[in-house]
Protein backbone atom coordinates (compact mmCIF):
# COMPACT_ATOMS: atom_id res chain seq x y z
CA UNK A 1 0.00 0.00 0.00
CA UNK A 2 0.95 3.58 -0.53
CA UNK A 3 2.34 5.65 1.95
CA UNK A 4 0.89 9.27 1.41
CA UNK A 5 3.34 12.21 2.35
CA UNK A 6 1.25 14.93 3.74
CA UNK A 7 2.45 19.09 3.45
CA UNK A 8 0.48 21.39 5.60
CA UNK A 9 0.66 24.71 6.86
CA UNK A 10 -0.80 26.42 9.63
CA UNK A 11 -1.21 30.35 9.37
CA UNK A 12 -2.67 30.70 12.64
CA UNK A 13 0.38 29.38 14.36
CA UNK A 14 2.86 30.49 12.26
CA UNK A 15 4.21 26.51 11.94
CA UNK A 16 4.32 25.22 8.48
CA UNK A 17 4.56 20.89 8.28
CA UNK A 18 5.12 18.46 6.29
CA UNK A 19 2.54 15.17 7.75
CA UNK A 20 3.39 11.85 6.15
CA UNK A 21 1.80 8.33 7.35
CA UNK A 22 4.02 5.00 8.16
CA UNK A 23 3.49 1.67 7.71
CA UNK A 24 4.29 1.15 4.13
CA UNK A 25 6.25 2.72 1.36
CA UNK A 26 6.08 5.51 -1.13
CA UNK A 27 6.09 4.10 -4.37
CA UNK A 28 8.15 6.56 -6.90
CA UNK A 29 10.61 9.50 -6.73
CA UNK A 30 9.95 11.97 -4.58
CA UNK A 31 12.65 14.43 -3.18
CA UNK A 32 15.00 17.36 -4.66
CA UNK A 33 17.95 17.59 -2.95
CA UNK A 34 17.85 13.56 -2.14
CA UNK A 35 16.32 12.64 -5.40
CA UNK A 36 17.56 11.21 -8.86
CA UNK A 37 16.06 10.72 -11.97
CA UNK A 38 16.38 6.71 -13.21
CA UNK A 39 17.08 5.18 -16.40
CA UNK A 40 14.98 2.06 -18.07
CA UNK A 41 16.79 -0.39 -19.72
CA UNK A 42 20.01 0.61 -20.63
CA UNK A 43 17.80 3.64 -19.95
CA UNK A 44 18.01 7.02 -19.17
CA UNK A 45 19.33 7.94 -15.89
CA UNK A 46 19.66 10.32 -12.90
CA UNK A 47 20.22 14.06 -13.35
CA UNK A 48 22.73 15.92 -10.82
CA UNK A 49 22.53 19.30 -9.76
CA UNK A 50 23.59 21.41 -6.66
CA UNK A 51 22.04 24.14 -4.84
CA UNK A 52 18.29 24.21 -3.71
CA UNK A 53 17.10 20.88 -6.20
CA UNK A 54 13.52 20.59 -6.99
CA UNK A 55 11.44 17.51 -6.39
CA UNK A 56 9.92 15.65 -9.16
CA UNK A 57 7.03 13.30 -8.94
CA UNK A 58 5.32 13.00 -5.83
CA UNK A 59 3.43 9.63 -6.08
CA UNK A 60 1.24 9.82 -2.50
CA UNK A 61 1.35 13.63 -1.01
CA UNK A 62 -1.18 15.01 1.30
CA UNK A 63 -1.82 18.81 1.65
CA UNK A 64 -3.26 20.68 4.38
CA UNK A 65 -3.50 23.99 5.09
CA UNK A 66 -4.94 24.93 8.72
CA UNK A 67 -6.38 28.44 8.87
CA UNK A 68 -7.22 30.85 11.63
CA UNK A 69 -9.78 28.98 13.54
CA UNK A 70 -9.73 26.57 16.80
CA UNK A 71 -9.31 22.73 15.33
CA UNK A 72 -12.09 20.47 15.73
CA UNK A 73 -12.07 16.68 16.77
CA UNK A 74 -12.03 14.92 12.93
CA UNK A 75 -10.36 11.51 14.84
CA UNK A 76 -7.12 12.66 13.32
CA UNK A 77 -4.22 12.97 15.50
CA UNK A 78 -3.62 16.27 17.13
CA UNK A 79 -0.26 16.93 15.13
CA UNK A 80 -1.66 16.34 11.81
CA UNK A 81 -3.75 19.80 12.47
CA UNK A 82 -6.49 18.97 9.73
CA UNK A 83 -9.59 20.40 11.46
CA UNK A 84 -9.79 23.85 10.86
CA UNK A 85 -12.41 24.64 9.05
CA UNK A 86 -12.72 28.94 8.58
CA UNK A 87 -10.32 31.00 6.46
CA UNK A 88 -8.44 34.44 7.18
CA UNK A 89 -8.31 34.18 3.24
CA UNK A 90 -9.16 37.11 0.96
CA UNK A 91 -10.93 37.90 -2.47
CA UNK A 92 -11.89 35.24 -4.32
CA UNK A 93 -13.97 32.47 -2.63
CA UNK A 94 -14.98 28.77 -3.40
CA UNK A 95 -18.58 27.49 -3.64
CA UNK A 96 -17.91 23.74 -3.42
CA UNK A 97 -19.65 20.42 -1.70
CA UNK A 98 -16.69 20.58 0.47
CA UNK A 99 -14.79 17.33 -1.49
CA UNK A 100 -13.76 17.43 -4.88
CA UNK A 101 -11.89 14.11 -6.49
CA UNK A 102 -10.96 13.67 -10.27
CA UNK A 103 -8.88 10.82 -11.53
CA UNK A 104 -4.97 11.55 -12.02
CA UNK A 105 -4.24 9.74 -15.16
CA UNK A 106 -0.47 9.47 -15.74
CA UNK A 107 1.39 10.18 -19.51
CA UNK A 108 3.70 7.00 -21.11
CA UNK A 109 6.60 7.18 -19.24
CA UNK A 110 4.83 8.38 -15.70
CA UNK A 111 6.56 11.45 -17.55
CA UNK A 112 3.29 13.80 -15.80
CA UNK A 113 -0.47 13.02 -14.23
CA UNK A 114 -3.68 14.65 -15.77
CA UNK A 115 -6.55 15.24 -14.73
CA UNK A 116 -9.84 17.27 -15.72
CA UNK A 117 -10.77 20.03 -14.81
CA UNK A 118 -14.30 22.23 -15.69
CA UNK A 119 -13.56 25.85 -15.98
CA UNK A 120 -17.12 27.83 -17.46
CA UNK A 121 -18.22 24.27 -18.14
CA UNK A 122 -15.86 23.74 -20.79
CA UNK A 123 -13.30 20.12 -19.74
CA UNK A 124 -9.83 20.54 -20.37
CA UNK A 125 -7.21 18.13 -18.89
CA UNK A 126 -4.60 19.35 -17.05
CA UNK A 127 -0.91 19.39 -14.92
CA UNK A 128 -1.99 19.97 -11.04
CA UNK A 129 1.69 20.99 -10.56
CA UNK A 130 2.83 21.51 -6.64
CA UNK A 131 5.76 22.96 -7.75
CA UNK A 132 4.29 26.79 -9.21
CA UNK A 133 1.11 28.58 -8.61
CA UNK A 134 -0.04 29.83 -12.05
CA UNK A 135 -3.45 27.86 -13.74
CA UNK A 136 -3.29 28.62 -17.38
CA UNK A 137 -5.01 27.30 -20.28
CA UNK A 138 -4.73 26.58 -23.89
CA UNK A 139 -7.10 28.55 -25.64
CA UNK A 140 -8.67 30.05 -28.63
CA UNK A 141 -6.56 33.19 -28.03
CA UNK A 142 -3.20 31.19 -29.31
CA UNK A 143 -1.58 30.67 -32.66
CA UNK A 144 -3.62 27.89 -34.71
CA UNK A 145 -0.83 25.36 -35.15
CA UNK A 146 -0.05 25.53 -31.31
CA UNK A 147 -4.20 24.56 -30.92
CA UNK A 148 -4.00 21.80 -32.97
CA UNK A 149 -4.07 18.69 -31.09
CA UNK A 150 -5.50 20.32 -27.92
CA UNK A 151 -8.58 20.73 -26.08
CA UNK A 152 -8.73 24.80 -26.14
CA UNK A 153 -10.72 27.04 -23.80
CA UNK A 154 -12.95 29.42 -25.58
CA UNK A 155 -13.97 32.48 -23.10
CA UNK A 156 -16.65 33.57 -25.60
CA UNK A 157 -18.70 30.25 -24.82
CA UNK A 158 -18.46 30.91 -21.31
CA UNK A 159 -21.23 32.63 -20.07
CA UNK A 160 -19.41 33.65 -17.05
CA UNK A 161 -15.97 34.49 -18.59
CA UNK A 162 -14.89 38.13 -17.31
CA UNK A 163 -11.89 39.34 -18.35
CA UNK A 164 -9.60 41.18 -15.79
CA UNK A 165 -8.39 44.52 -18.14
CA UNK A 166 -4.79 45.17 -18.13
CA UNK A 167 -3.31 41.96 -16.30
CA UNK A 168 -1.10 39.63 -17.63
CA UNK A 169 0.91 36.68 -16.86
CA UNK A 170 4.48 34.66 -17.69
CA UNK A 171 5.80 31.88 -16.45
CA UNK A 172 8.55 30.17 -17.11
CA UNK A 173 9.84 27.13 -15.65
CA UNK A 174 13.74 25.29 -15.17
CA UNK A 175 13.69 23.45 -18.65
CA UNK A 176 13.14 26.54 -20.69
CA UNK A 177 9.69 26.39 -21.27
CA UNK A 178 7.23 28.61 -20.48
CA UNK A 179 3.97 30.57 -21.20
CA UNK A 180 2.39 34.32 -21.22
CA UNK A 181 -0.81 35.88 -22.28
CA UNK A 182 -3.68 37.64 -20.51
CA UNK A 183 -6.22 36.91 -17.71
CA UNK A 184 -9.77 36.54 -16.96
CA UNK A 185 -11.92 35.03 -13.79
CA UNK A 186 -14.41 31.98 -14.29
CA UNK A 187 -16.46 29.32 -12.92
CA UNK A 188 -13.52 26.16 -11.82
CA UNK A 189 -14.81 22.91 -11.28
CA UNK A 190 -12.60 20.51 -10.10
CA UNK A 191 -14.44 17.20 -9.45
CA UNK A 192 -16.95 18.72 -7.61
CA UNK A 193 -14.72 21.67 -5.34
CA UNK A 194 -15.50 24.46 -6.95
CA UNK A 195 -14.62 28.31 -7.25
CA UNK A 196 -16.84 30.63 -8.90
CA UNK A 197 -14.74 33.54 -9.66
CA UNK A 198 -10.86 31.60 -9.85
CA UNK A 199 -8.36 33.53 -12.19
CA UNK A 200 -7.85 32.08 -15.55
CA UNK A 201 -4.95 32.56 -17.17
CA UNK A 202 -5.36 32.37 -20.94
CA UNK A 203 -1.77 32.01 -23.25
CA UNK A 204 -1.25 33.77 -26.41
CA UNK A 205 2.06 31.95 -26.21
CA UNK A 206 3.44 28.79 -24.72
CA UNK A 207 6.92 26.62 -25.60
CA UNK A 208 6.93 23.86 -28.02
CA UNK A 209 7.26 21.05 -25.27
CA UNK A 210 3.71 22.61 -24.28
CA UNK A 211 2.68 22.60 -27.93
CA UNK A 212 4.43 19.24 -28.70
CA UNK A 213 2.28 17.42 -25.25
CA UNK A 214 -1.07 17.25 -27.19
CA UNK A 215 -2.28 15.21 -23.96
CA UNK A 216 -2.21 17.92 -21.50
CA UNK A 217 -4.01 21.43 -21.90
CA UNK A 218 -2.16 23.80 -19.20
CA UNK A 219 -0.90 23.71 -15.83
CA UNK A 220 -2.87 23.93 -12.28
CA UNK A 221 -0.56 25.76 -10.06
CA UNK A 222 -0.62 24.43 -6.59
CA UNK A 223 2.17 25.59 -4.55
CA UNK A 224 1.92 28.78 -2.32
CA UNK A 225 0.45 31.75 -4.23
CA UNK A 226 3.19 34.32 -3.84
CA UNK A 227 4.72 32.30 -6.79
CA UNK A 228 1.58 33.31 -8.68
CA UNK A 229 3.23 35.75 -12.09
CA UNK A 230 -0.14 37.74 -12.94
CA UNK A 231 0.39 41.43 -13.05
CA UNK A 232 -0.05 43.86 -11.73
CA UNK A 233 -1.67 41.88 -9.37
CA UNK A 234 -0.56 38.03 -8.07
CA UNK A 235 -4.01 35.65 -7.84
CA UNK A 236 -4.30 33.38 -5.36
CA UNK A 237 -4.23 29.13 -6.70
CA UNK A 238 -7.36 27.45 -7.05
CA UNK A 239 -6.74 25.79 -3.58
CA UNK A 240 -6.87 28.71 -1.47
CA UNK A 241 -9.55 29.82 -3.17
CA UNK A 242 -11.23 26.79 -2.29
CA UNK A 243 -10.53 26.32 1.18
CA UNK A 244 -12.98 27.81 2.88
CA UNK A 245 -15.83 25.72 1.09
CA UNK A 246 -13.98 22.64 1.94
CA UNK A 247 -15.06 20.13 4.22
CA UNK A 248 -11.39 20.23 5.61
CA UNK A 249 -8.53 22.25 4.50
CA UNK A 250 -6.60 19.52 2.28
CA UNK A 251 -5.56 18.49 -0.69
CA UNK A 252 -4.29 14.91 -1.65
CA UNK A 253 -2.47 13.34 -4.73
CA UNK A 254 -2.32 9.50 -4.37
CA UNK A 255 0.03 9.60 -8.19
CA UNK A 256 0.57 5.73 -9.17
CA UNK A 257 3.44 4.12 -11.36
CA UNK A 258 1.70 2.74 -14.77
CA UNK A 259 -1.93 3.00 -13.56
CA UNK A 260 -4.44 5.77 -12.63
CA UNK A 261 -4.76 7.70 -9.67
CA UNK A 262 -6.63 10.26 -7.77
CA UNK A 263 -6.25 14.05 -7.00
CA UNK A 264 -8.47 15.08 -4.15
CA UNK A 265 -9.30 17.93 -2.23
CA UNK A 266 -11.27 18.24 1.11
CA UNK A 267 -10.48 14.91 2.70
CA UNK A 268 -7.41 12.84 3.59
CA UNK A 269 -8.64 8.84 2.61
CA UNK A 270 -7.89 6.52 5.47
CA UNK A 271 -7.74 3.92 3.22
CA UNK A 272 -4.82 5.36 1.51
CA UNK A 273 -2.34 4.62 3.90
CA UNK A 274 -1.58 2.38 6.87
CA UNK A 275 -0.04 3.44 10.33
CA UNK A 276 -0.30 6.95 11.97
CA UNK A 277 0.49 10.21 10.58
CA UNK A 278 3.32 12.22 11.94
CA UNK A 279 4.56 15.55 11.01
CA UNK A 280 7.53 17.51 9.66
CA UNK A 281 8.16 21.61 9.61
CA UNK A 282 8.12 23.19 5.84
CA UNK A 283 9.95 26.41 4.91
CA UNK A 284 7.83 28.07 2.70
CA UNK A 285 9.51 31.69 1.98
CA UNK A 286 10.33 30.89 -1.58
CA UNK A 287 6.44 29.96 -1.99
CA UNK A 288 7.82 25.81 -2.18
CA UNK A 289 6.50 22.63 -0.19
CA UNK A 290 10.00 22.74 1.15
CA UNK A 291 11.60 20.38 3.94
CA UNK A 292 14.61 19.49 5.05
CA UNK A 293 16.38 16.09 3.54
CA UNK A 294 19.49 15.38 4.83
CA UNK A 295 19.78 11.41 4.89
CA UNK A 296 19.60 8.75 2.15
CA UNK A 297 20.77 4.72 1.81
CA UNK A 298 20.40 2.20 -0.48
CA UNK A 299 18.85 -1.08 -0.04
CA UNK A 300 18.44 0.21 3.98
CA UNK A 301 22.21 0.37 4.03
CA UNK A 302 24.82 2.34 5.52
CA UNK A 303 23.43 6.22 5.76
CA UNK A 304 24.75 8.96 3.92
CA UNK A 305 24.36 12.38 5.26
CA UNK A 306 23.96 15.37 3.44
CA UNK A 307 24.59 18.54 5.52
CA UNK A 308 21.56 21.03 4.98
CA UNK A 309 20.22 19.00 2.56
CA UNK A 310 16.85 20.58 1.12
CA UNK A 311 13.77 19.11 -0.98
CA UNK A 312 10.49 20.29 -2.39
CA UNK A 313 7.96 18.07 -2.86
CA UNK A 314 6.34 18.66 -6.55
CA UNK A 315 3.90 16.93 -8.20
CA UNK A 316 4.13 18.67 -12.09
CA UNK A 317 6.73 16.07 -13.26
CA UNK A 318 8.68 12.96 -12.41
CA UNK A 319 11.91 13.39 -11.41
CA UNK A 320 14.24 13.63 -8.81
CA UNK A 321 17.61 16.18 -9.10
CA UNK A 322 20.66 15.91 -6.48
CA UNK A 323 23.95 16.34 -5.88
CA UNK A 324 26.36 13.73 -7.79
CA UNK A 325 27.80 12.02 -4.30
CA UNK A 326 23.95 10.54 -4.04
CA UNK A 327 24.19 9.79 -7.63
CA UNK A 328 27.37 8.52 -7.80
CA UNK A 329 26.75 6.43 -4.43
CA UNK A 330 23.30 4.88 -5.27
CA UNK A 331 24.44 3.84 -8.73
CA UNK A 332 27.57 2.21 -7.30
CA UNK A 333 24.92 -0.32 -6.45
CA UNK A 334 24.02 -1.44 -10.02
CA UNK A 335 26.24 -3.42 -12.24
CA UNK A 336 27.21 -1.89 -15.34
CA UNK A 337 25.93 1.33 -15.08
CA UNK A 338 27.41 4.17 -16.39
CA UNK A 339 27.14 7.99 -16.80
CA UNK A 340 26.42 8.36 -20.65
CA UNK A 341 26.83 12.07 -22.33
CA UNK A 342 25.11 11.17 -24.78
CA UNK A 343 22.06 10.75 -23.13
CA UNK A 344 22.51 13.11 -20.68
CA UNK A 345 22.73 10.13 -17.82
CA UNK A 346 22.92 7.26 -16.06
CA UNK A 347 22.38 4.20 -18.04
CA UNK A 348 22.48 0.24 -17.21
CA UNK A 349 21.48 -3.06 -18.72
CA UNK A 350 18.18 -4.09 -18.91
CA UNK A 351 18.62 -6.97 -17.24
CA UNK A 352 20.07 -4.96 -14.05
CA UNK A 353 17.73 -4.69 -10.93
CA UNK A 354 17.80 -1.67 -9.29
CA UNK A 355 17.66 -0.96 -5.56
CA UNK A 356 15.74 0.27 -3.09
CA UNK A 357 16.39 4.12 -2.13
CA UNK A 358 15.29 5.40 1.31
CA UNK A 359 15.39 8.85 1.89
CA UNK A 360 14.81 11.37 4.66
CA UNK A 361 11.85 13.41 5.27
CA UNK A 362 11.47 16.96 7.41
CA UNK A 363 13.77 14.47 9.79
CA UNK A 364 11.23 12.01 11.49
CA UNK A 365 10.31 9.85 8.39
CA UNK A 366 12.63 7.79 5.91
CA UNK A 367 10.38 6.81 2.80
CA UNK A 368 11.20 4.17 0.88
CA UNK A 369 11.34 4.35 -3.21
CA UNK A 370 11.25 0.34 -4.88
CA UNK A 371 14.12 0.67 -7.56
CA UNK A 372 12.10 -0.85 -10.22
CA UNK A 373 10.11 2.75 -10.37
CA UNK A 374 13.43 4.48 -10.43
CA UNK A 375 13.46 2.58 -14.15
CA UNK A 376 12.94 5.09 -16.31
CA UNK A 377 13.09 4.45 -19.96
CA UNK A 378 15.56 2.13 -22.74
CA UNK A 379 17.63 3.43 -24.97
CA UNK A 380 18.01 2.52 -28.35
CA UNK A 381 21.01 1.25 -30.21
CA UNK A 382 22.05 4.64 -31.27
CA UNK A 383 22.06 5.56 -27.10
CA UNK A 384 18.89 7.90 -28.13
CA UNK A 385 16.33 7.54 -24.96
CA UNK A 386 13.00 6.26 -26.61
CA UNK A 387 10.68 8.57 -24.05
CA UNK A 388 10.81 12.00 -23.13
CA UNK A 389 10.28 14.01 -20.10
CA UNK A 390 9.16 17.58 -19.74
CA UNK A 391 11.89 18.82 -16.45
CA UNK A 392 9.86 21.39 -14.65
CA UNK A 393 12.48 22.79 -12.43
CA UNK A 394 10.77 25.88 -10.51
CA UNK A 395 13.26 28.86 -9.45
Amino acid sequence: MEVPSELLESHALAKRHIIHAGGAEINAALLGALGLSGGGGSGAGAGTGGGKAAAKGVVTVTVTQTLDAQPTNTGAPATSATAAVSSNSTGNTGNGSGVGEVPATPEASDVEFLSPVQIGGQTLNMDFDSGSSDLWVFNTQLPQNAQAGHTNFDPTKSPTFKLMQGSTFSISYGDGSGAAGTVGTDVVNIGGATVTSQAIELATAVSSSFVQDTQSNGLVGLAFSKLNTVKPTKQKTFFDNAMPTLAEPVFTADLKAGSAGVYEFGAIDTTKFSGSLSWAPINTTDGFWQFSSTKFSVNNGTQMTEAGGQAIADTGTTLMLVNPAVVNMYYSNVNGAVNNASVGGITFPCSATLPDLQVDIGGNYMANIPGHIINFAQVDPAGTSKSSRRVAYRH
